[in-house]
């Protein structure tokens, strides 16, 4: 492994780490309302979670950051209207406001954080036009931009967003209560394969392949607006 492929690989694992300030641990994903209502069991998780991964984050956030990694070229030019293109599509299967709301302020943070440790031109011209309201700044499409700047591999960037919702997954789930931390790494542990699996076949998808499937979650995230007391912002 070269230096240039060595500093890909670490940047990819500081974009994914749930130290890095977007904001993401402030997500349950649904699953707070699924433990207030007793629908949320120890035993269900890793089925949950795979059905998410394969129906729901890969085929949408997993498509989208694939396709603003693959709109920036080697020279740093980039093809803006693929990236306008997937993250307007992004919000669109988007269902639930909460949803929308937390990937516009999640990818906003991001740009805010990597506009200071990484100021390059693609990255500053993509600030500009979400903060002219251009552009929605979904997080999956700016980290696939920022990405794609930091040398990340496409398919690296795409699996190391799944892994980072992965671990934020089972940690919302481990701060409700449902499960432990032993628990939580097993988790993980049991959805490596559905996890690289999802990500091989989003690496190569399209604006038009951007799609979402996650009924029960959509509704527990739906029923969250309505909260009175939240453990988490969605």
């Amino acid at each position: 492994m070269s230096e240039d492929d060595l500093i890909g690989h670490l940047s990819a694992l500081q974009l994914a780490d749930s130290a890095f300030p977007s904001g993401r641990y402030t997500l349950s994903y649904g699953l707070e309302t699924a433990a207030e209502n007793r629908q949320l069991t120890a035993e269900m998780l890793t089925g949950l979670l795979s059905d998410t991964v394969r129906l729901a984050v890969a085929p949408s956030d997993g498509v989208a950051l694939a396709c603003a990694h693959r709109a920036v070229g080697a020279d740093g030019s980039v093809d803006g209207d693929l990236v306008r293109r997937a993250d307007e599509r992004l919000t669109a299967v988007k269902l639930a406001r909460e949803a929308r709301e937390a990937s516009t302020r999640t990818g906003r943070a991001l740009l805010r954080t990597a506009s200071g440790i990484a100021a390059r031109q693609p990255i500053r011209d993509y600030a500009a036009r979400v903060d002219d309201g251009r552009a929605p700044g979904n997080h999956a499409v700016v980290l696939g931009l920022v990405s794609a700047v930091l040398g990340v591999p496409r398919l690296t960037a795409v699996a190391g967003d799944l892994y980072a919702f992965c671990a934020g997954w089972v940690a919302a789930a481990v701060r409700l209560g449902a499960i432990d931390h032993r628990i939580a790494q097993r988790v993980l542990h049991d959805v490596r394969g559905v996890t690289a699996r999802a990500a091989q076949l989003s690496v190569d998808g399209d604006v038009t392949r951007i799609a979402s499937c996650s009924p029960f979650l959509d509704v527990m995230s739906m029923r969250h607006e309505q909260a009175e007391l939240r453990l988490f912002a969605s």
